[in-house]
């Protein structure tokens, strides 16, 4: 109830919208009116496999790298075996794709936002010693929080999918485009735009349990929302420039963010080739049971101060 009936929910569902308008509607006036066809796609495609191979000798040393060049070329590869040629305009299902990661770091924030005040509020403004006197434990308290912070997620995605699926319609169409192409395990497999779309989002939202669940451990810990909201975007933000400052490291595959995409694993870009998806799953486990631990401890052991 809290969540949800303070304006800045709704301000965030008006900004998550508004976000999926505005790109759109940049993509719209940018695109071409009338996109002419291009019939040596396959020369193109050779052109740019032929570079990517350049490119893989120059970064034998760099797994990442050399993932993605060869998920490419496989791609571009398979494109020229099965006649399919690559949308050269913005399609539904391509505007849903593109959207997807800017607007899921979008929620991350605002769920961080939510989950920080929602534990940390409570002592700053001194009602949570309204809670403490009902029959109702800490435990309960906490737990109720995460939960709820949880659903407002999950709520946003949902938002989140509709919204950019009836946008990207409205915008560009509700034909279904070319088929999905994934990299998998050093195969090429073609599924529905559908089963990828959801596949993504799944995918996303353990990402954004972790930064969650890390936020409220933060909020529990310092009491302070302001500081648990900083820290956290600040680590989600500057994740990817702390893991390139340690990649030469072999322990670094056992840093949390490592592990959290997962999409890494079916888009044929895997960070190491020295992890699996069972792998970065068990140490994700790891990581949850701890913070939800100290979470439950800062938050239900520590003195409550008048």
């Amino acid at each position: 109830m809290k969540i949800y009936r303070r304006n800045s929910a709704k301000v965030f569902a008006a900004i998550l919208i508004g976000l999926l308008l505005l790109g759109a509607l940049i993509v719209k006036l940018n695109a071409p009116e009338h996109p002419t066809q291009d019939t040596h796609w396959k020369q193109s495609l050779q052109q740019q496999n032929t570079q990517y191979q350049q490119a893989l000798t120059q970064m034998k040393d760099n797994d990442s790298y050399q993932n993605y060049y060869k998920s490419q070329i496989a791609i571009n590869q398979y494109r020229i075996d099965h006649n399919i040629a690559p949308d050269r305009q913005m399609t539904l299902w391509s505007f849903v794709e593109n959207a997807t990661p800017i607007m899921i770091l979008v929620i991350s924030i605002f769920t961080i936002i939510v989950v920080a005040n929602s534990i940390a509020s409570e002592f700053n403004t001194g009602t949570v010693k309204l809670l403490m006197i009902r029959p109702i434990s800490r435990t309960e308290i906490l737990l109720s929080k995460y939960v709820s912070s949880l659903l407002f997620s999950l709520l946003c995605l949902v938002v989140l999918f509709l919204f950019s699926w009836l946008i990207g319609g409205l915008f560009f169409g509700f034909s279904g485009g070319e088929a999905h192409l994934s990299y998998i395990n050093g195969a090429v497999h073609e599924t529905s735009w559908v089963l990828a779309t959801w596949q993504n989002y799944l995918l996303d939202a353990v990402k954004l349990i972790m930064m969650v669940t890390l936020a409220g451990v933060i909020a529990a810990l310092f009491r302070n929302g302001g500081l648990a909201i900083g820290l956290t975007i600040f680590l989600m933000m500057g994740s990817n420039t702390i893991l390139a400052l340690i990649s030469q490291y072999d322990w670094v595959k056992y840093v949390l963010f490592t592990n959290m995409d997962l999409n890494q694993y079916f888009n044929g870009q895997q960070t190491r080739n020295d992890m699996s998806l069972g792998f970065s799953l068990i140490v994700l486990a790891v990581y949850y049971v701890v913070f939800l631990g100290a979470g439950w401890l800062f938050y239900t052991k520590r003195d409550i101060k008048a």
